[in-house]
């Protein structure tokens, strides 16, 4: 019997199940599985799976904290190339100190099982919240943007570039009020490594917040993920996203030729200077962009000091 990390309820499940194979909690339908012991950790509930592995609530039994264990799939952790790609997001966060990008612990392999863990932040994505809100209130936003253009900021300073950022890549804790935290560097790359991003017909990085200059010049900079961010932070305030077509390949060419919509066309209670602030980080010439995430985040900054006036008054509510 064990408990279903979603719902709590407890379930008798079959001593037969494989090792990481789940069932459905009898109550809620969450997956639920009996816990699988790797070296010190003990992998307990399923709470993510993506293309390159699938990520477990997990128990430090020497540290006695709870991580998050990536374990890769077993179908690519064949393929040297996507192994490969697996250690370089590893390598790439391990180099990182920030508040809001996940901390890594530790990379390995046992029995052939080939594992990343990290920090657990399990408290959903901001993909989540504009599912379940629609529309996220432009506090919450702006608070994202400040904190994770600061992460994406420390990142450079490491001269890496994320390449992915989109709002399911954006994780809360537990903390209270919840801490965003950057995930998945899997396309990150140096800040000057020159790299096409057309490969086998396809684009790397989410179409649907992808800078127009990786798509018609083949080339990026922090402006790129600058866009990507303000392309973010647009979907949370409206509740869609900046560009929209039935096929992907019409999604792509809207980033490099269709004008913008401001937020607050969309939505008319936003305040004209956080409209300001992300008409600009998502402006089709990189060089109309600020150039800096200094300067973004003074922007972001004085948009939230703006909107805590208005809601508050000069009394000095900015916690």
């Amino acid at each position: 019997m064990v408990s279903c990390g979603k719902c709590e309820a407890k379930c008798f499940i079959s001593s037969g199940l494989g090792a990481f194979e789940t069932a459905e909690c009898t109550k809620c339908g969450h997956p639920v599985m009996i816990p699988v012991q790797m070296r010190q950790f003990e992998l307990r509930e399923v709470i993510a799976s993506g293309g390159m592995g699938t990520v477990f609530k997990s128990w430090d039994i020497n540290l006695r904290r709870e991580v998050a264990v990536k374990l890769m799939k077993p179908d690519i952790a064949e393929d040297p190339a996507q192994v490969e790609e697996f250690v370089k997001e590893s390598r790439a966060c391990a180099g990182l100190n920030h508040t809001n990008i996940i901390h890594i612990y530790s990379f390995d392999e046992i029995d052939g099982n080939k594992y990343l863990v990290m920090e657990l932040a399990e408290n959903g994505t901001l993909d989540d919240r504009i599912e379940n809100e629609g529309i996220v209130p432009e506090l919450d936003v702006l608070d994202v943007g400040i904190k994770i253009a600061s992460a994406l900021d420390a990142a450079l300073r490491h001269n890496l570039l994320h390449l992915d950022i989109k709002p399911g890549n954006i994780l809360f804790n537990n903390d209270s009020p919840p801490e965003p935290k950057l995930v998945d560097f899997g396309l990150a790359k140096s800040a000057d490594e020159e790299r096409g991003y057309e490969e086998e017909g396809g684009i790397f990085g989410t179409p649907y917040y992808i800078a127009p200059e990786r798509l018609s010049e083949n080339r990026e900079d922090f402006r790129s993920d600058m866009y990507s961010l303000g392309g973010t932070l647009y979907h949370a305030l409206v509740g869609h996203v900046p560009f929209d077509a039935p096929e992907i390949h019409d999604v792509a060419q809207a980033h490099i030729q269709e004008p913008l919509i401001p937020p607050n066309h969309e939505i008319a209670d936003i305040q004209e200077i956080t409209n300001e602030a992300i008409c600009r980080a998502m402006a089709k010439n990189p060089d109309e962009r600020y150039q800096s995430y200094d300067e973004f985040i003074m922007a972001l900054t004085a948009a939230r000091s703006h909107l805590l006036i208005q809601k508050y008054g000069g009394g000095g509510a900015f916690a």
